[in-house]
């Protein structure tokens, strides 16, 4: 029985993880709050991220890092985006020296403009064949109910990628690969930053026209942004991009739709912030992925426009006349 750690006691790491021992591995959390992990270890429930779901039995949880990471083939880490390098490295001398790390993250590193799994291999010193991503349409609460869902694992090491399939395949589960590590990361980056847009866009009362334009179009500016930096553009076509923007987009289970749905409806972005409780990376993922873009002289609008929301430069009402008042061009442009 294989033996993978789950650095996370989140929503989306406990769902993961409960992914995982379906598929007959052996799966630890690390969980930061002792009562949290003595409730999955009792109760087999996380009842703060998923209420009245019911988790494997093959799989438990200890505050202690060590104890998750001893002896695992796989390292999973699913935490906010802009930790990952404060809690990194902590966590590095504890990863055993052959183990996978797989990163459920979708973010860019603030400052740096690093994509996670860039992150993981300068903090550990891992080489990138032993860094794996997983993305794709991941809405947590309904993974955990074990409803039919799918992702990419994406891994320079191809061997690497099939390995985590097998590990991840479950018969709600079906995993895919590829070697496109770089469009994987992007396409669950950025959709963050297209889910506020089109959140703002409900949030204001707009309809489906306004919403299926701003999904398209950052669909664009998502693959613009992949060309530019060496991505595969049939990734953007596939679950890590369309699929997962489709999720992200246009769920209720969404946290960074209804980050953007508080904030069209005219909330602070404080205010917006705590209604929404759990972490919504495009909040801080906006701004790296417009200076990303400029660094690479690629044009992202809606991109530009939530950044200057979310900074209190324009308003709402500004934001949906900026795009319009744009200069016309031919759908298909490259820049």
């Amino acid at each position: 029985m294989t033996r993978i750690a789950i650095l996370s006691a989140g929503s989306w790491g406990t769902s993961m993880g409960a992914v995982l021992a379906d598929a007959g591995n052996r799966v630890t959390l690390h969980a930061r709050r002792p009562d949290l992990a003595a409730a999955i270890n009792t109760r087999h429930e996380n009842p703060h991220y998923l209420p009245g779901i019911t988790l494997p039995d093959t799989m438990t949880a200890t505050t202690d890092a060590a104890e998750a990471t001893d002896s695992t083939e796989f390292v999973v880490v699913s935490i906010p985006a802009q930790t990952l390098r404060e809690n990194l490295t902590r966590w590095a001398p504890l990863i055993p020296r052959d183990a996978v790390i797989v990163s459920l993250m979708k973010g860019i590193e603030t400052g740096t403009g690093l994509r996670m799994s860039e992150v993981i291999t300068e903090v550990t010193g891992v080489p990138s064949s032993r860094v794996a991503v997983l993305s794709g349409p991941n809405l947590a609460r309904e993974i955990a109910e074990r409803q039919p869902a799918a992702s990419t694992i994406a891994c320079t090491d191809e061997a690497v990628a099939a390995r985590l399939q097998t590990a991840a395949q479950t018969p709600y589960f079906r995993p895919y690969t590829t070697t496109d590590v770089v469009g994987c990361e992007l396409g669950g980056a950025v959709k963050n930053v297209i889910a506020l847009a089109v959140g703002l866009a409900a949030g204001m009362q707009l309809g489906d026209n306004s919403r299926a334009v701003l999904v398209t179009r950052g669909l664009a500016e998502t693959a613009r942004l992949g060309l530019a930096l060496g991505a595969n553009p049939l990734t953007f076509s596939g679950l890590a991009g369309v699929g997962d923007l489709m999720a992200t987009c246009t769920s209720p289970l969404s946290r960074n739709r209804t980050l953007g749905e508080h904030l069209g409806r005219g909330l602070t972005l404080a205010q917006a912030t705590a209604a929404t409780s759990q972490t919504a990376e495009g909040v801080k993922s906006a701004e790296s992925v417009l200076q990303l873009a400029r660094d690479h002289g690629v044009e992202m609008p809606i991109t530009e426009v939530v950044v200057s929301v979310l900074h209190g430069q324009i308003t709402t009402s500004q934001a949906a006349t900026q795009l319009m008042e744009r200069a016309p061009k031919t759908e298909h442009y490259t820049a």
